[in-house]
């Protein structure tokens, strides 16, 4: 400490304020016995964050720092808590065990946990990914980034946008990839990633636009400011790290801003995880070109992984698919969900792969059953690989070997394997040799720490065995020396006792001191007995009292000897765990197939998306104790390229429009779908603007979202795309909303995309006589006198009707209300402005009638009088009447 008061510090804390000068943004958990203790500032936070209570301590003579602490057992609950609070976490340990000849035990961080870099079970979401991004931009990244709210919703696509490299890894499971793309395609990558964390070089951590941005992207992501060393070139590090010559073999040739984002992962790594990355051996490049953009607002409205109700799991598609039964299979579905294909051979490779798992439902029965005895390997590597696995992870790497050859066996037992599970099967390594290694090593249970014992089995170290024999049977070994030296002495009453000063030693009498031998080496003398020791003695002294100590030693040298063999084998056994991620996968979507009665969709090249009783994967689910109606539906660039939609709300529009969506969305992710029959053409893109999400806490109002959401269809929607608009217009005035929808309405239409168009605006059926590619279509209702009853079709032809009275009713509202809004709707439709009592309020409105053309107003009742005169047949009296008939209309409706 630079404060004068604290000169004097004790041995203790001068070592804690070395490691703390080392970590100043990080807070240090320090190892005290069985407490880890935070000092100062970092103590200070601490018992906030925890509500611990805050003490002090004694760090030299008259000076005392505050001090909080936790028990070292509990210390991962308080490590999350702290890592939820944003901060990040140094562990400091012992790296020594106390002893009363060791004035100060060694210490040393062995670990800097941050939100990115987690490895441990305790802080993970098991079937969720915890990403790590790094992003590099070009050198003009500050000026482009001004515009990046503007790329997100509305940028041209002819515009020249700004470049960044994106590193991806997932320190759990090893993953690391890279790819370039623009800002706009940036913002929908990382909305798609939702990182745990982002490394921001200096010059974007700075730009305050960016930062906002990225923070609305991204809302629970901690950012981090990271710099590469000046001095090390990018590409260098990184062959570094994989002990490679050149990057070639990784396919980033003319990628150097990937390059840079990659190496500044790897350097954050290595500074933060304090030991080998043996897991991460490669590094993919990705497109995003291979898969259906999805920006945030669609996955949002389509609820792909998180319900608008409450932002968890439930409700969503995830939901309704996620039945997998291993941690790296849920992992993955959720990659599939939010990552649609768009080459038809590989969506027809998962199909042909899922169809054979359903056609044998005792094989997809038994794969599940041995899936479901499968540890998350992917995880338990990742932290072989990381140097933090304890005696239990490599059990249970061991056990999942153990799996890997039934696993083989029964896939390959049941039909001809499609060309996709012909690929899983020969990923599966069995690794024989290490599991045996692994059986022969490690006891059936070990512990979990590395520093209680008993991980090894007997018999796997000659030492070791030793060592557990002396400590075992010491009382034994020492009488058996006892009994030795009295048969070679003749001393009868010769005896061994053991004092702390002296340890063992050998008591003879006075009397015997004559039969002593001459290697004997005297010790103490006392009243009536001599004492001595032996160097045989003192060597099994030194065995047996130091057995535990050293055992405790070699133990740990031998695991961690083991870990680092099986962290060689990491490449093979991530494999290994990917293809059973996969397997797992295509159970489960075979599986989710047949208990709900999904259909295997005809998916090709073409144009045109034909659903036959199509439903909607996730209401027919939840609500079970009604039927679902199903509905058909046809789309293509020919004839049916835009159905416009009407009818009452609650009719089942919006249903209607999320179902085929997400029937396309399931058949490119290589899903069988909720229908009788189904033909997919291949869509590059869906889109949505569904509901009033409101964002006023930034800034923005509903009709703000609406436009900007249509904008961003607008500029980027292609002839692949399909695009779901179930209402738009209606944030602003009757006559704004109808020339809104109207324009947008034609230029999708111009685009030639496949769209969805629900709307309140009747006007809009007009564009079917209009326009070659629109169809009109509505939701059917059965009118029953003043009631309607829903029937959930979606039928060719529009409607003039919005049935709003009667779906109020249908909602409670009190019967007066009712009574009154239908007086007020016979006025309107009558044309007559003046609305019943009470006179002069916001009830005397002028509006269109329901079934106007679009942009006809009502007519008024004083140019109406006008039209029907002849002005040249009127005398002068007849004319002034006129006056005054005219100028009491024009009073009466204001």
């Amino acid at each position: 400490m630079a404060d004068g008061r604290y000169e004097k510090l004790t041995p203790m804390f001068r070592q804690y304020q070395a490691i703390k000068a080392r970590y100043p943004d990080v807070l240090v958990l320090f190892r005290l016995g069985d407490f880890y203790e935070m000092f100062g500032e970092d103590a200070k936070i601490g018992s906030q964050v925890l509500q611990l209570v805050l003490t002090s301590r004694e760090i030299g003579k008259g000076n005392r720092v505050p001090m909080c602490g936790v028990p070292h057992h509990a210390v991962e609950r308080y490590i999350a808590k702290l890592l939820e609070a944003g901060y990040k976490v140094a562990i400091c340990d012992q790296l020594e065990e106390p002893s009363p000849k060791k004035r100060l035990v060694h210490r040393d961080v062995t670990r800097v946990l941050t939100p990115g870099t987690l490895v441990e079970e305790a802080f993970l979401e098991a079937k969720q990914y915890n990403f790590l991004v790094a992003i590099s931009g070009t050198r003009d990244m500050g000026q482009g980034t001004r515009e990046s709210k503007q790329h997100l919703h509305s940028a041209p696509r002819t515009e020249h946008l700004q470049r960044f490299g994106l590193a991806v890894a997932e320190v759990s499971t090893g993953e690391f990839a890279v790819t370039e793309l623009d800002a706009r395609a940036l913002w929908d990558e990382l909305a798609r990633l939702q990182p745990a964390e982002i490394l921001l070089p200096e010059q974007l951590a700075t730009d305050e636009t960016f930062v906002a941005q990225l923070k609305s992207v991204c809302e629970t992501t901690a950012i981090t400011s990271f710099d590469l060393d000046p001095f090390v070139e990018p590409e260098r590090l990184l062959c570094q790290h994989f002990q490679v010559t050149t990057l070639d073999g990784f396919g980033v040739t003319g990628m150097p801003l990937a390059i840079r984002a990659a190496a500044m992962v790897i350097a954050y790594l290595k500074r933060t995880q304090l030991s080998a990355l043996e897991h991460l051996k490669s590094l993919s490049t990705y497109s995003i070109g291979e898969f259906m953009l999805l920006d945030s607002a669609t996955k949002r409205n389509l609820e792909l992984v998180q319900s608008l109700r409450d932002g968890g799991v439930y409700g969503t598609l995830l939901w309704v698919l996620d039945e997998t039964v291993t941690p790296m299979g849920g992992r993955l579905l959720r990659r599939w969900v939010l990552q649609p294909l768009l080459n038809v051979d590989r969506i027809n490779e998962r199909l042909e792969s899922v169809d054979a798992l359903y056609r044998n439902t005792l094989w997809r029965q038994e794969i599940r059953e041995v899936l479901k005895s499968v540890p998350d390997l992917e995880r338990l590597v990742s932290r072989v690989g990381t140097g933090t696995a304890n005696p239990r992870d490599l059990a249970q790497i061991r056990s999942a070997l153990q799996i890997i050859p039934k696993l083989r066996e029964v896939l390959t037992s049941g039909p001809e394997l499609p060309t996709l599970l012909q690929r899983v099967a020969e990923r599966l390594h069995t690794a024989d040799d290490l599991r045996q290694r692994l059986e022969e090593a490690l006891v059936d249970n070990p512990p979990q720490r590395m520093t209680e014992g008993g991980i090894f089995r007997d018999g796997y170290h000659p030492e070791l065995d030793e060592l557990r024999y002396i400590a075992r049977h010491g009382k034994e070994l020492i009488a058996a020396l006892e009994a030795k030296e009295r048969e070679r002495t003749g001393i009868k009453n010769l005896r061994v006792g053991y004092n702390q000063v002296f340890g063992y030693y050998i008591e003879v009498t006075k009397a015997n001191l004559h039969l002593v031998p001459k290697d004997y080496i005297r010790k103490q003398t006392l009243t009536d007995v001599e004492r001595f020791v032996t160097p045989e003695l003192k060597q099994l002294e030194s065995k047996v009292l130091g057995a535990e100590e050293r055992i405790g030693q070699l133990e740990y040298q031998l695991f961690v000897e083991l870990r680092q063999e099986v962290a060689q084998r990491s490449g093979e056994l991530l494999e290994t765990a990917r293809a059973i991620a996969e397997l797992d996968v295509l159970a489960t979507l075979a599986e989710v197939a047949a208990k709900n009665h999904y259909t295997c969709p005809v998916v090709d090249e073409g144009d045109e998306i034909v659903i036959k009783e199509g439903r909607h994967p996730v209401i027919e689910q939840v609500q079970r104790d009604k039927p679902f109606v199903p509905n058909d539906c046809r789309l293509d660039n020919r004839e049916n390229q835009l159905l416009i939609i009407t009818g009452p709300n609650a009719a089942g529009k919006s249903t209607y429009l999320r179902q085929v969506a997400l029937i396309v969305l399931m058949a490119q992710i290589g899903s069988f779908v909720p229908a009788k029959e189904a033909k997919i053409g291949i869509v590059d893109r869906i889109f949505t603007r569904v509901g009033a999400h409101d964002e006023l806490i930034r800034g923005q109002s509903t009709f703000m979202v609406e436009m900007s959401e249509t904008a961003n269809i607008l500029h980027n929607a292609t002839e692949r795309s399909l695009v779901l608009i179930d209402e738009i217009g209606r944030g602003t005035s009757t006559y704004d909303g109808i020339a809104i929808a109207w324009a947008v309405a034609e230029e999708l239409h111009r685009i030639g995309c496949k769209c969805l168009f629900a709307t309140h605006y009747h006007h809009l059926n007009e564009l079917e006589n209009l326009l070659p590619r629109v169809r009109n279509y509505r939701a059917d209702v059965l009118e029953e006198g003043d009631k309607v009853v829903f029937l959930y079709r979606i039928v060719p032809g529009g409607t003039d009707r919005s049935y709003g009275i009667q779906v109020a009713r249908l909602a409670g509202l009190p019967e007066r209300v009712i009574e009154r809004a239908k007086e007020i709707l016979s006025a309107l439709e009558s044309n007559d402005q003046k609305v019943v009592s009470p006179p002069k309020t916001a009830a005397q409105i002028i509006t269109t009638p329901v079934q106007l053309r679009l942009f006809e107003f009502a007519p008024h009742p004083v140019l109406e009088r006008l039209k029907q005169i002849d002005p040249d047949s009127l005398t002068p009296r007849e004319a002034l009447s006129l006056i005054y008939e005219l100028k009491r209309k024009l009073d009466e409706t204001g």
